[in-house]
Order: structure tokens, then C-alpha cells, then sequence
């Protein structure tokens, strides 16, 4: 999603913000990644947010709050984004039936595919608790609600991951 904007670059600003996004870009595309759950748009969503931080490079005063900027940006342009989107997902009176995997996926994609799973906000406290290892002030602050809810929200996902895992791991059993 692109908004057709062009940013000139000039003087030292410029090196500034290249230089973070050198040192800082992959953590941050990781980061991208776990909210969107998809390579593609997290890339957009990377793109989006460094903009739209680049935009504000000289107001931001404390520098070393430049990630948690950042990533706040990512989270409410996800979040403006999905609001857009159109439901491509209909209700159906089958349901289909499952398709055995082929090969053993390793934890870690299992990890991503039952995160893919969650709902944005969930995904996104999770994220920002176990990947990010921020604080839950932190994403509270970074996801605008209360720390109480992050805490609910953080452990009613790992509910889920836990149960989409042993669901995952009940099917790749082989069936004696």
C-alpha cells in the first residue's frame, strides 16, 4: 500500500535515519513480520512505518526511543490497514477436509503458522512479549490499552498457541 508520496533526502538527517535503518532494519523487519504474519506485507508495513518515521525524524527528540516509535507505527498502520480490508473469507456449510502434511514441519514454523492463527492484537501483544521481549508497560503503552489487558491478551494467546500446537502435533502422529 503505497501512498504515491516522494521524500526528498538531503544533509545530515538523511545519514542519520539511513544509518538506523542499516543498523536496525533486520530486527525491525522481524518484528514487521510476527505482526503481519505474512513476508510481503511486513515488508510494506516496514516500508509504511520507516516513511511515516522519517516524516517525524526531527521531532523525535529521544533517539533511543527510536524502535519503540517505530514499532508503534507498524501496529497502528496494521491496524488502519486491516480495518480497510475487505472480508475474502466466507462462511461455508462443509467443511473441507484436512490435508495431511507431507513432511514434519520444524517447531519454529509450527510457531509461525499457530501465530498466523491469532487475531492482529493478540499476535501483536505476543509478539511484542516474546520476540521483542518488551516489557508489558511497554506494549501497553505501544498497543494503547491497559496493562491488564495486555496480560490477558498475552495469556489467552498462548492458550491458543499451546492448543493450536497440540492440535498441529496430534495430526503429524502417524495414525497407528
Amino acid at each position: 500500500m503505497t501512498t504515491g508520496r516522494v521524500i526528498a533526502v538531503t544533509g545530515g538527517t538523511h545519514d542519520e535515519f539511513r544509518e538506523y535503518v542499516i543498523a536496525r532494519g533486520p530486527a525491525l523487519l522481524r518484528a514487521a513480520r510476527r505482526v503481519t504474519g505474512n513476508p510481503n506485507d511486513a515488508e510494506d508495513l516496514l516500508q509504511a512505518a520507516l516513511a511515516k518515521t522519517y516524516l517525524a525524524w526531527e521531532r523525535i527528540e529521544d533517539r533511543a526511543a527510536l524502535d519503540g516509535y517505530v514499532r508503534r507505527a507498524m501496529v497502528n498502520i496494521n491496524i488502519s490497514w486491516w480495518r480497510r480490508r475487505r472480508l475474502e473469507e466466507y462462511p461455508s456449510g462443509e467443511v473441507p477436509e484436512p490435508v495431511a502434511p507431507s513432511v514434519q514441519r520444524q517447531l519454529p514454523e509450527r510457531v509461525e503458522q499457530a501465530l498466523d492463527g491469532l487475531p492482529a492484537r493478540m499476535r501483536a501483544a505476543i509478539v511484542l512479549r516474546y520476540y521483542e521481549d518488551m516489557t508489558e508497560p511497554e506494549i501497553a503503552k505501544a498497543l494503547g490499552v491497559s496493562v491488564g489487558t495486555v496480560k490477558s491478551t498475552v495469556s489467552r494467546g498462548m492458550a491458543k498457541l499451546r492448543c493450536a500446537l497440540e492440535v498441529q502435533e496430534r495430526r503429524l502422529e502417524p495414525q497407528s
